[in-house]
């Protein structure tokens, strides 16, 4: 499944910013904290790669079997 978004341009005087929000749903399944940093890779023209700077560990509970 997909999830769309729209790219935002910010101009300021002589510099410009492209933004991109990450939707809800996404960010919440991946456990995405504030301020957690995160790098775009770019393996072509069409497709981009928003990785983790620092990986999380995913918090499982173990049951024991008792």
């Amino acid at each position: 499944m997909g999830y769309r978004a729209k790219i935002q341009r910010v101009d300021r005087g002589k510099t410009k910013s492209f933004y991109i929000n990450l939707p809800a749903a996404v960010a919440e399944a991946c456990n995405i904290q504030k301020g957690e940093e995160m790098e775009w890779l770019v393996e072509d023209r069409d497709t981009f790669v928003l990785k983790r700077v620092t990986s999380t560990k995913t918090n499982i509970n173990k049951q024991s079997n008792s």
